[in-house]
């Protein structure tokens, strides 16, 4: 295998000043600020709670829905989640009795995730501190004015993506807004 390295420098692209384009940037810090927030809170969130990212993603969607559940669709939409990755999520969570699969009386072949009980009293306790925390972490950083106008930028942008069909997502998950109040 050659090292490609020794070939010198590869010729600049015609539009060099792409490079420099400011959205690069932009996403380029979203994505960043998005990784750095799930590693912050996630720690806090196992020590405190026992639960990863992706459980606690998973609980607060079903915790946020009236009758506190979802199909296992919507509920891979909204978290990004695949499906085999929800499935294998939602088994980890029913192992633990914080979620039960229950049939689809109108699709036999669909499927609701469901909070328990025990499940209701976990996020029922997790949520607090993780506000708290979510507090700790944006408090020195960004006012309310700030954080209200983030809030609208995010959701704009979330129901955008979700809602066009020239954004070429997943057509699976087209028109579902994964967080919503």
């Amino acid at each position: 295998m050659a090292d490609h390295r020794a070939e010198g420098p590869l010729p600049g692209p015609a539009g060099i000043g792409e490079l420099d384009d400011r959205r690069l940037t932009t996403i380029g810090l979203l994505f960043e600020s998005a990784a750095g927030l799930r590693q912050v809170l996630e720690r806090r969130l196992e020590s405190n709670a026992g639960l990863s990212n992706q459980s606690f993603d998973v609980l607060i969607r079903l915790a946020r829905t009236p009758g506190n559940r979802l199909r296992m669709s919507d509920l891979a939409a909204q978290t990004t989640l695949s499906p085999s990755g929800l499935t294998r999520s939602v088994d980890r969570l029913e192992d633990t009795g914080l979620v039960v699969r229950e049939v689809c009386p109108e699709d036999r072949r669909g499927a609701f995730a469901a909070l328990t009980v025990k499940g209701k009293a976990m996020m029922d306790e997790a949520i607090p501190s993780h506000v708290a925390h979510i507090d700790e972490v944006l408090r020195d950083v960004l006012s309310l004015e700030e954080e209200l106008a983030l809030e609208a930028l995010l959701r704009k942008l979330r129901d955008h993506l979700f809602g066009d069909p020239q954004c070429d997502l997943d057509t699976s998950v087209s028109g579902i807004c994964p967080t919503e109040e």
